[in-house]
């Protein structure tokens, strides 16, 4: 993919479907508004990547992702999977093998994802294992999911008023993630 060479769009569209250098997607970030947390915690939010060429680029989505649940401040769900039935249900984040992101092939994935309803048991979870906080991230105070068990706090601004941008700091990476939520 080329990457854009105009200023970075808020387009959520745009954040979608365009390849971004990890450069333009931090400037982008960087220029959008707070969210406070006490403000998404409207239920389930549906997500979707923004490619910047991050070596996790495409496994989410493969591995049947389908994004966040903010029930309130301190119950929030950070995995949500669909199978492909289309049942959606909370994962443990402890029991996702993250440090195969970017060592398996994309494709690998895809075959994994057929196997979720027979994991689902061991992967499913009824408990809550994140929070939401307002922390200073880059300079600016705004919502961010804090994991309860994994070196990971994902990072929001708002987008508009049913889309967020975020950004997944996790300890050991050397580059952000970007990732969008939609209602």
């Amino acid at each position: 993919m080329v990457e854009k060479e105009q200023s970075a769009s808020a387009d959520p569209t745009a954040l979608r479907t365009e390849h971004y250098a990890p450069e333009q997607a931090l400037a982008l970030f960087d220029s959008l508004p707070a969210v406070l947390a006490d403000e998404i915690t409207t239920g389930r939010w549906q997500g979707d990547e923004v490619d910047t060429g991050h070596p996790f680029a495409g496994v989410l989505v493969a591995s049947g992702w389908y994004g966040k649940q903010f029930d309130d401040v301190d119950t929030v769900h950070p995995l949500l999977f669909a199978t492909g039935a289309g049942e959606i249900f909370p994962v443990d984040p402890r029991r996702v093998p993250l440090g195969l992101a970017g060592k398996v092939p994309v494709a690998g994935i895809q075959a994994g994802k057929r196997l979720l309803p027979l994991l689902r048991p061991v992967l499913r979870t009824s408990k809550p294992t994140a929070r939401l906080r307002n922390v200073e991230y880059r300079g600016v105070s705004s919502a961010a999911m804090i994991y309860d068990h994994l070196p990971i706090i994902d990072h929001f601004r708002r987008v508009d008023e049913r889309t967020l941008l975020g950004v997944m700091d996790m300890r050991g990476l050397a580059e952000p993630y970007f990732f969008l939520l939609h209602q």
